[in-house]
């Protein structure tokens, strides 16, 4: 069953275009499982990373290599607040999704 992998950041002051270029060399690589996956400015200096993976178990199997290509970029992000850290990710499997 399809999932999905969502991930909240924000960034530094002056480290948006060195976190941007490193997210995009970031999707040009292999993620075994991967179908799709976008980075989303979703306001001031905040992105939200979407990937949609053929199963639930391939983002687990993933999750190495993602954590790699978080640790490249932690400097130019800033804590969340609230004991999150710098990232707020969240994953599952689908249950209802739209289809074209």
């Amino acid at each position: 069953m399809t999932a999905y992998n969502v991930v909240r950041f924000r960034v530094k002051p002056g480290m948006e275009d060195k976190f941007v270029a490193s997210q995009k060399a970031a999707l040009d690589g292999e993620m075994p499982g991967a179908l799709d996956a976008a980075l989303i400015k979703t306001g001031e200096r905040s992105y939200c990373y979407v990937g949609k993976w053929n199963t639930f178990d391939a983002i687990v199997a993933s999750r190495p290599q993602m954590i790699g290509c978080l640790d490249e970029v932690r400097a130019y992000l800033e804590d969340l607040g609230g004991g999150l850290g710098v990232t707020d990710p969240v994953s599952g499997s689908v249950v209802a999704e739209l289809r074209k």
